[in-house]
């Protein structure tokens, strides 16, 4: 399973596009694999 970070509010409908039995999609998550943003300062 990979763990993706998400930074800021992220469309539903482009969430549903990860299938939850190969991911795992929060705000909060050490190590993730992936980093998804819309637009973020960092």
């Amino acid at each position: 399973m990979y763990k993706i970070l998400t930074l800021n509010n992220i469309s539903v409908k482009g969430l549903e596009r990860l299938p939850r039995d190969y991911y795992e999609v929060a705000s909060e998550i050490v190590h993730p694999d992936a980093v998804l943003l819309r637009s973020f300062k960092m």
